[in-house]
């Protein structure tokens, strides 16, 4: 992702013919593509084999994704986009982790319709899993990882009125926020259940036990022997 700061959606002007046809294109690409990386893999697929499923040329697939690459991270892309604007219309009084939470928590509750727009949710799943199982794309996905935190710790620390490079807390909440949302991505893409409420619920169940993760003590106490 690019260091931009999201916006409020303005009332969307109406869409003509035109644009409908546009767009229908590239949600035809997005889903041939998909398709095949997961069914053929990423690494195996060819531009040409995509541009044969929708009956179209390459000229036209490169017209709406610059790459397999682009393609492959498009719907990660509108999930993350989602979230920073979430994020940024978080109430001020909110603590870090706390708008953090409730974002994610939020942008679950609404993403959902915006995916099957695209591809059923079970596709993005599937591509989900590709990605991490992809050497090329696993590693596009942690360089885009980092950048993503870099863009969130800079939101928190304009939220905090903080100067992000003089104070460190920004980055380290972030840091242990964007863990815990790692392992829960990764335990959904695992799990049998692939619908956005298991993930929601797995989210939430985690992201409230990052406070006692951090605890200093997580022995349980021990009553001491009673004299004899």
């Amino acid at each position: 992702m690019t260091a931009e700061q999201p916006t409020s959606p303005a009332t969307p002007a109406p869409v003509g013919l035109r644009e409908r046809k546009k767009r229908r294109t590239r949600d035809a690409l997005l889903r041939a593509a998909l398709e095949l990386f997961t069914t053929r893999g990423y690494e195996e697929t060819t531009v040409d084999e995509i541009v044969g499923a929708v009956d179209v040329s390459q000229r036209t697939f490169f017209r709406y994704f610059a790459s397999k690459e682009e393609a492959a991270f498009a719907v990660q892309h509108m999930v993350e986009r989602h979230f920073l604007t979430a994020l940024h219309e978080r109430p001020a009084h909110e603590a870090p982790l706390e708008a953090m939470r409730n974002a994610v928590l939020s942008a679950w509750d609404t993403i959902g319709e915006a995916i099957m727009e695209l591809v059923p949710i079970e596709l993005y799943l599937r591509t989900f899993q590709v990605i991490e199982s992809t050497p090329a794309l696993l590693a596009v996905h942690l360089r885009r990882s980092i950048e993503m935190e870099e863009n969130i710790a800079r939101l928190i620390a304009d939220r905090e009125g903080l100067d992000l490079d003089a104070d460190p807390r920004p980055r380290v909440a972030v840091a242990a926020f964007s863990g815990v949302m790692r392992v829960t991505g990764q335990l959904w893409g695992r799990g049998e259940d692939a619908s956005l409420e298991a993930i929601r619920e797995l989210t939430a169940t985690y992201l409230d036990h990052l406070g006692p993760a951090l605890a200093a003590d997580w022995r349980p106490r021990r009553t001491p022997p009673a004299a004899e």
